[in-house]
């Protein structure tokens, strides 16, 4: 049985809930450059010294969205797995929704990508690089998966095209063509799928 929580405890959650969502806000609203800690915490209407009882920087509080992210899509992919019917539909599901979040939160791209570029894919889910390796780790395995079920071609390593998967988000927030971002993404997903599955 879950043990209830104490009052200070449930109040150190709502706190750094607070303080999270404050940060959300202004970092869509202001950027992350111009947004100070001292924003954050006078929109969560909280002390400043509040903020370091929870973070480092604006950057640690940064990668817990993008973690926070992470295990949405992770949560997304367990409904998505059973509502599929291929594994084609399935990584076309997963990485529009990758894309739509990363959409609505611009702010997290820069770190999303400098993640993925320094990070292979994890062993095992206990995985202690971040979210980045955690989108990886997905794709990687949808691919697998596809590839076991000759849906997918195996010629090409799986690490291979989840890494062009993955590079899809990069090209997409630096290109400068007048077309939504995740419009950008889905083309060029709709390319890599055509020569990924095996026509039979």
């Amino acid at each position: 049985m879950k043990e209830k929580l104490t009052k200070r405890e449930t109040k150190k959650l709502q706190s750094k809930k607070t303080i999270i969502e404050s940060a959300t806000k202004l970092f869509a609203e202001k950027g992350l450059s111009e947004t100070s800690i001292a924003d954050i915490m006078k929109e969560a209407q909280l002390g400043l010294g509040t903020f370091y009882n929870y973070f480092d920087s604006k950057e640690s509080l940064l990668k817990e969205l993008l973690n926070k992210m992470a295990e949405d899509i992770r949560s997304s992919f367990a409904t998505i797995s059973q509502t599929k019917e291929t594994y084609t539909e399935i990584l076309e599901s997963v990485i529009a929704q990758t894309a739509a979040l990363l959409d609505k939160n611009r702010f997290v791209l820069p770190l999303f990508i400098k993640a993925a570029d320094k990070s292979g894919l994890p062993a095992e889910m206990g995985h202690e690089s971040g979210a980045a390796p955690l989108f990886k780790y997905i794709f990687d395995g949808i691919i697998k998966k596809g590839q076991e079920n000759n849906e997918f071609r195996s010629d090409i390593p799986a690490e291979i095209i989840t890494e062009m998967f993955h590079s899809i988000f990069q090209a997409a927030s630096f290109s400068s063509l007048p077309i939504d971002f995740c419009d950008n993404v889905h083309y060029k997903v709709m390319i890599i799928i055509d020569g990924l599955k095996i026509n039979k």
